[in-house]
Order: structure tokens, then sequence, then C-alpha cells
């Protein structure tokens, strides 16, 4: 595998979380969120610049609601927009070369096996499956779709229309247990008081009117469009949503809770030991080796609830530490992949 350097987050652990309630009706999907089926579902936080603290505040507001049921994981969200366009018309075309709407979901929490959803205003959808993270080699999987798909986009304006009276566009979605089951523990959807880690994303492009059509702006010293913007529910700390460790908790309750979310202290140790994954990496980039040296990865100014064990080859890396209950250890490879045994 590809032994590359991992960029390490600049942000401290503390992902979001949200406590999705059970939908008590059947969703007629219209794209528009202000209908009596979203009226017990809680607003996200809004989305913030995928680096976190490092960059200012987005300048629209996105948010979205999470139900489930026994049959679907119900998305809807709201994306403010005064320039609403979109060109892609072709299912799993790469839709974030349009301003977009992303929903990321790992299952099982391991970092691998995870899915990636995209849809632009147009309620064109990219759907993926990836086995790893590019970091860790992917590959993605595009002919993966997510069987049983409902989409709706709602414009709030006019679409493609330069100068129109627009406010913003949303979506729904109605993902199926039986697609997503497949990446989950026990190939199973989720039991009340479970958790899925998810995150969204929403890319805008810099545009501007020219011949009656909204353009991406060009930087006249690179000769080509200026980067995007990327917000999002959770941040990442760095310009890459695929760090799954970072996304959001999402906690699955029903009519008896649970009403809140307390992170468990396991998660702090899994987060420990991806903190050493990237330095283990790092090393490797730098030296050509792994280190068994645990003091060469935790430096002194760092504060750690682990105490762990290093095994190394001259391309493999595992690393373990006791979880909380002290019952079983917590492992995580070279190639990011973290279980329990």
């Amino acid at each position: 595998m590809n032994l590359s350097g991992v960029p390490e987050p600049k942000l401290e652990y503390a992902p979001k979380h949200y406590i999705c309630r059970r939908a008590t009706e059947k969703l007629v999907l219209d794209g528009r969120v202000d209908k009596p089926f979203w009226a017990a579902a809680d607003w996200t936080d809004d989305f913030v610049d995928i680096e976190g603290d490092l960059r200012p505040k987005p300048a629209k507001q996105t948010r979205v609601k999470m139900l489930w049921d026994e049959h679907y994981f119900y998305f809807a969200a709201e994306l403010i927009e005064d320039q609403i366009w979109a060109t892609l018309t072709e299912r799993d075309s790469i839709i974030f070369y349009d301003n977009d709407f992303e929903i990321f979901i790992d299952p099982d929490g391991d970092s691998h096996h995870y899915y990636e959803f995209e849809i632009n205003a147009l309620n064109t959808v990219w759907d993926l499956l990836l086995i790893k993270p590019y970091r860790d080699g992917g590959p993605p999987v595009n002919g993966w779709d997510i069987s049983g798909l409902q989409t709706e986009v709602h414009i709030d304006g006019e679409l493609n229309r330069p100068g129109a009276a627009n406010r913003k566009w949303s979506m729904e979605a109605a993902m199926p247990w039986k697609s997503l089951r497949e990446c989950a523990a026990e190939g199973r959807p989720p039991a009340k008081g479970e958790f899925w880690r998810v995150n969204f994303s929403r890319v805008e492009w810099r545009v501007e009117v020219q011949g009656g059509e909204y353009r991406k702006v060009i930087n006249p010293d690179t000769g080509k469009s200026y980067p995007e913007d990327n917000w999002v529910w959770s941040p990442m700390g760095l310009i890459n949503m695929h760090y799954p460790e970072l996304w959001g908790y999402v906690v699955f309750a029903d009519e008896d809770g649970p009403e809140s979310f307390e992170q468990p202290p396991d998660e702090r140790i899994k987060w420990e030991l991806r903190k050493l994954y990237y330095r283990e990496r790092n090393f490797f980039a730098s030296h050509g080796a792994f280190t068994g040296d645990v003091k060469l990865l935790m430096y002194d100014d760092e504060h750690w609830s682990i105490t762990p064990v290093i095994e190394t080859t001259r391309t493999l890396f595992q690393i373990s530490a006791p979880s909380s209950d002290g019952k079983s250890n917590f492992c995580i490879r070279e190639d990011g992949k973290l279980w329990k045994e």
C-alpha cells in the first residue's frame, strides 16, 4: 500500500452529535422541509467552514434534519442561496463540480467501508462506496448505488436564472436500511441508543453572471476557477472530508429516548490511537521505517489517557490500547483500520 504521510487535523476532538428521532408518518418527498413530517426533528447546528475555527464562518446558512424508521434513514437539508444553479444531469457525475450538498455515513465507525452521497439543485445524484479513505489507498466504488434511494429537490426561486428572487434550495433523501446495512456492524440497521458516524458538506463555488448565465469566476493568475468553499456540520480541521473519525455522532432514538448523548470513554481512546496512526504514518514518510518508541509519537505537552503497545515490521504496524473497562483492546493498523478485539 501507499505509506505516504497523513496530515494531522488541527482541532480539538469534539465531533458534533445529533439525536435522530423516529418518524411517525410516511414521507412523501417533494424536497420541502416545512411540512408536518419534519416537525419533530431538530435542526443541526449551522454549518461551519471545513477547517473549523481556522477560517471565517460561512456567508450562507446550511442546516440539516434527520429522522428514521424501520425502513429508511431520512435526511432533509436547507441551503440558503441567492445564486441557484446546476449543470450536471447524469447520475454519478462528479457532482461537486456544481454547488452541491453531500452526506457521508460510516455505520460501524472503523473508518473503512463507508458511503458518500452528493446531490445538486437539479436532483442529480452521485452515490458511491469507499472501501477505505483515499489516504489509505481507497478505492471508491462508483458503480455502487443506494438501492431504493429516493430524493427530491425544492427550489425557492428559479434555477439557472440570474436576477431571479432566489432564497434557498432544499432537498430530501430516503435511504433504505437494506442498502446501508451492507457496511454496518453485524450487517443490520441501527438499534435504539446506538450511533453511526455521519457528516455533511456543502460545496459552494464563486460565480458571476456572463451572457445571462452563471459562470465560475476565473482567477487571472492561474487561468482556473477559484477553489470552492467547503462548509460542513462537524468540522474536520483540514480540507478533506475523508477522515471518518472526525464525523459527527448520530444517535438513534425512539419515543423513550435517549434524549441526550455523552461521548463514551472508548471514543477518546480510539481518537488517541488515531493520532498515533497519523504520527506513525508521518514518521515512516520522513524516516522510511516505523518506530516502536512511543516517546517519538506522544509529545510531552499533551495529555494522554492510554498506554499504547506498538508492534512494527518493515511495512506494517499495529498499535493497541485497553478499552475503558479493561475487558478488551482497541487496535489500529497502518491502513487506518480500527477495531476491537
